[in-house]
């Protein structure tokens, strides 16, 4: 027997891998899972080349848990160790410069790992005792018996091992009794071992019977050995594709469609990505691609190495130039990554304009889900927006789909203002909209339909790329100035009219939480509707952006809704209105109006005679004068006002014209919703 101490340089790497990769502690299955199938893939190249005459057998890595004894073991048939390759590969281990390393990358276990090579010792994260029984393929050679627990000191024995290949002994301490759970090993081996290229059993398979769970003689195999992205897309079909996606999600919905990558220069890349159905969030998305490293699991963070918002994509990128063990700074600044970044963009690119070309009606079956992964790259990638503009799309009211060019030849001459920009009408809501989509197909406009998460997003973008063209909500103004034309006829009313209609339709208005209106004029046609309310493009669209955004432009979110009440002066209604409030309320105002006008007459005297003086200069009898008529002329605005709250309480049909406005707008709730239909049948 020999002894002997683990060939570090410093003092003691047992409490560093301890402290520093404690929090990664589970990647020890992994490590020694992976290791085994090394070895059972190294006898099969030496077989293969004539290196190995033995019979090969069962080549199943098999994993066993003895939770009284408190063991973990991973065993194979591969190569096996002579005690000069223990000697060499385990018992030497390169850790100069540690304490440096160490403390630049404390927060990064696997670059430790990766770094040192130190994936059998990952082991003693978990493990108070390690031992190693091997037999190597070569003829002639001893058993070997290694040792160690968890100090640098180890032995190393002859022994006597009935075959060849290695059995790894974990003796799990007291801080991870939880790794001798089957179900905890199991959910580690389908987490990290799942499509590894040798079968991997884990006890046997079992059946109900007689009400309990039974073994069976059949090896329980937690892997598929060959994943549909190690095969040659030739000899796969749509069905093997659709397998693969039910196997990584199970509980998913079918994808859209998916990209097989297969890359053996300028470095290799094999994988399949899939285009998910979106619902609803974004976020609940990601992290559905798996990266491995010769079909061993490393993670489904791959933000560094596919663009971000391809991480909204499901499926596998495998590549031998990805290290197994890499820190995030190396993934960032690596070549090699960052072509094979530009190369999935690429093939994305790629696929979405081949299938477009040759499967348009398909492709635009599939536009509302396909969007937000279209516009996502748009908007993030200027090189994925020059390959995507010429297969996005554009949907419209009635279901049609568009390219940008193509409706841009449908728009350019009938949507276009008196200012020579092409205005593309749209809606957010076509059921709370619907009243201002028909006013503007009534004038033969076309109106898109902007629904999706990006959407508001993707208008600003398209507003900058778009020369002359304007994105504007239906809603956002009466549909004669939204696409103005012509210079709009004035508005015909007298101050004193304008002043009265507006105390009228204010007092009637409703008070909303974040909510405010200001009604405002327009002479539109006799057939348009009395009274619509709009809401300004600009600060809607900033309020948008803010509930998607926060930051900086929270401040827009923090702001009340600011609605226009606009009042057509044309219509007959409002003609009418007009009429019955001044032949109600003139009499009554007119001495309210007189008096107002005769203080206003004195603030200017008082207001010309301390002009240029400064403050001190200001006789207090001037103050205290202007003070008084201020507060007078507020107690008689207030009063005018009240006159016309009473003609608009007992007209009906001002707050019958308010509610079909709001109505229109999805705007009348509850209690109001209900006075409106009680109102609507005293009126019949």
């Amino acid at each position: 027997m020999a002894k002997g101490n683990i060939g570090v340089t410093s003092a003691n790497i047992f409490p560093v891998i301890k402290k520093f990769l404690y929090s990664d502690h589970e990647i020890f299955l992994r490590e020694l899972v992976s290791n085994a199938v090394d070895a059972t893939q190294k006898l099969k190249t030496l077989a293969s080349v004539g290196e190995f005459s033995g019979e090969l057998g069962d080549l199943k890595v098999r994993i066993t848990v003895d939770a009284k004894k408190g063991t973990v073991t991973i065993s194979d048939r591969g190569i096996g160790m002579t005690a000069d390759e223990i000697d060499k590969y385990i018992n030497q281990i390169a850790f100069s410069g540690a304490e440096e390393f160490l403390e630049k990358y404390k927060n990064d276990a696997q670059a430790i790992i990766g770094h040192f090579g130190l994936g059998f010792y990952s082991s003693f994260m978990v493990s108070k005792k390690v031992e190693i029984f091997t037999q190597s393929h070569k003829e002639n050679s001893v058993a070997q018996h290694w040792s160690c627990k968890g100090d640098p000191e180890y032995t190393l024995e002859d022994t006597i091992k009935s075959d060849r290949g290695t059995d790894i002994v974990l003796h799990i301490d007291d801080d991870n009794k939880d790794f001798l759970e089957e179900s905890k090993i199991q959910e580690l081996l389908s987490k990290y071992c799942k499509f590894l290229p040798v079968e991997i059993a884990f006890g046997k398979k079992k059946e109900w019977k007689d009400g309990k769970n039974v073994e069976t003689e059949e090896d329980n195999i937690i892997n598929n050995p060959n994943p549909a992205w190690t095969q040659k897309p030739a000899d796969l079909k749509e069905d093997d594709y659709a397998a693969f996606y039910r196997e990584l999600n199970p509980m998913s919905e079918d994808p859209l469609f998916h990209i097989h990558l297969n890359v053996d220069y300028p470095f290799n890349l094999t994988g399949i990505l899939y285009f998910p159905k979106i619902k609803n969030s974004i976020d609940m998305q990601r992290n559905k691609i798996q990266l491995y490293c010769n079909q061993v699991y490393v993670t489904d963070h791959v933000e560094n190495i596919v663009p971000e918002y391809l991480t909204l994509l499901h499926g596998v990128i495998d590549s031998p130039d990805i290290p197994l063990n890499v820190s995030r700074s190396y993934l960032q600044s690596d070549a090699n990554v960052k072509k094979i970044s530009s190369h999935i963009t690429k093939k994305v690119a790629d696929r979405l304009a081949e299938i477009f070309k040759n499967e348009r009606p398909d492709f635009e079956q599939k536009w509302d889900n396909l969007k937000v992964f279209i516009q996502y790259g748009m908007l993030s990638d200027e090189k994925f927006y020059e390959r995507a503009e010429k297969f996005a799309l554009l949907k419209n009211v009635d279901g049609k789909y568009f390219t940008f060019d193509e409706y841009k030849t449908l728009t350019s001459e009938n949507q276009k203002d008196k200012n020579g920009d092409v205005i593309y009408l749209y809606t957010t809501n076509t059921d709370e909209q619907y009243s201002y989509i028909q006013h503007a197909k009534d004038k033969g406009y076309d109106v898109l339909v902007l629904d999706g998460q990006l959407d508001v997003h993707a208008v600003s973008q398209l507003e900058q790329k778009f020369e002359k063209t304007r994105f504007v909500r239906v809603d956002s103004d009466v549909i004669d100035k939204t696409i103005q034309k012509d210079d709009v006829e004035k508005v015909n009313l007298t101050d004193s009219q304008r002043d009265a209609l507006i105390a009228v339709f204010d007092s009637q208005l409703p008070k909303m939480d974040k909510a405010n209106f200001i009604v405002a004029f327009e002479h539109l046609s006799p057939s348009a509707n009395p009274v619509m309310i709009t809401q300004n493009e600009f600060m809607r669209r900033m309020k948008d952006m803010s509930a998607l955004q926060g930051g900086m432009m929270s401040f827009y979110g923090e702001m009340p809704d600011s609605y226009n009440l606009v009042v057509n002066t044309a219509h007959p209604v409002i003609e009418k209105l007009l009429a019955d409030e001044e032949a109600s309320c003139t009499e009554k105002v007119a001495p309210i109006i007189s008096e107002i006008d005769d203080m206003k007459a004195k603030e200017t005297v008082l207001n010309e005679a301390k002009k240029d003086k400064k403050d001190e200069e200001i006789p207090q009898e001037e103050k205290d004068q202007l003070a008084e008529l201020t507060s007078k002329m507020a107690v008689l605005e207030t009063n005018k006002k009240e006159v016309y709250k009473t003609f608009a309480c007992e007209n009906k049909q001002v707050s019958q014209i308010i509610d079909l406005a709001l109505l229109a707008n999805n705007m009348l709730k509850g209690e109001a919703l209900a006075n409106f239909v009680k109102r609507s049948v005293e009126l019949l």
